[in-house]
């Protein structure tokens, strides 16, 4: 991606006369214009985007998972596909015993939310390691979503997902994969059964928060699942 430093304009003296002293015109100095374009690769573009961010109460995700998720987020808002400057990021690489949900300000660089987020129940038990798109396969589903409309269903205040990857998780809508609260996502739950509690394949997020995190990221906002053992591509056919 290219940027362009703005021109850096040197006024220097151009004339001046008193009483005694003047310049003919071909004398003038005119002023000197630089301008310099500088090509700026993705690598250093996305390390500069992860040293900004900062919180001084959460923990920050890895730059792993941060750099895929940044990648596609650039690619879905060059075609429009997202509307908000703000990702949300779950890396399944991490224990569900531990926060592995961000929700980030691309903007500022703050990071608005770190939160325990289920998984799908025949997605693995403490660690995600099976996925799906397919209906009534009770997993998870990887990679970029679009966040869709806010709707109260049986778990109340709840957000559809879109899936943006063919083949992958493009049938979430279908499929009822959406965020919404569950009591099953708590420290307690954890304490009394040594694993956070699991879902039907969506992101469920803790009732305390549910909300507050529901209402900043709805509308068309980048979602990503991240796991290692998938490495998303970004040509123009592989993000619809």
């Amino acid at each position: 991606m290219i940027y362009t430093i703005l021109p850096t304009v040197l006024f220097m003296l151009a004339s001046f006369s008193s009483s005694k002293t003047s310049f003919p015109e071909s004398k003038i100095i005119k002023p000197v214009v630089y301008a310099k374009t500088v090509a700026i690769s993705d690598e250093t573009k996305i390390e500069m985007a992860y040293n900004n961010l900062h919180s001084d109460k959460f923990a920050l995700p890895k730059l792993e998972s941060f750099a895929v998720a940044l990648k596609g987020y650039y690619s879905l808002k060059e075609k429009g596909l997202i509307k908000k400057d703000i990702l949300t990021l779950i890396d399944f690489s991490l224990s569900s015993n531990t926060k592995r949900l961000w929700v980030i300000d691309l903007i500022t660089g703050d990071v608005l939310y770190h939160s325990l987020v289920a998984h799908g129940r025949n997605t693995g038990e403490e660690y995600a390691s099976n996925f799906s798109n397919a209906a009534e396969s009770y997993k998870s589903s990887l990679g970029f979503y679009s966040t869709g409309e806010i709707y109260n269903g049986k778990h109340g205040m709840s957000l559809r997902l879109d899936g943006l990857e063919k083949g992958v998780n493009d049938n979430a809508r279908a499929r009822g994969v959406v965020m919404h609260a569950a009591d099953y996502v708590s420290n307690s739950f954890i304490k009394n059964n040594h694993r956070l509690g699991r879902s039907q394949g969506c992101p469920a997020v803790p009732a305390e928060l549910s909300k507050e995190i529901i209402s900043t990221i709805k509308g068309k906002s980048c979602f990503f699942i991240y796991h290692p053992s998938r490495a998303p591509k970004f040509g123009a056919k592989s993000i619809s």
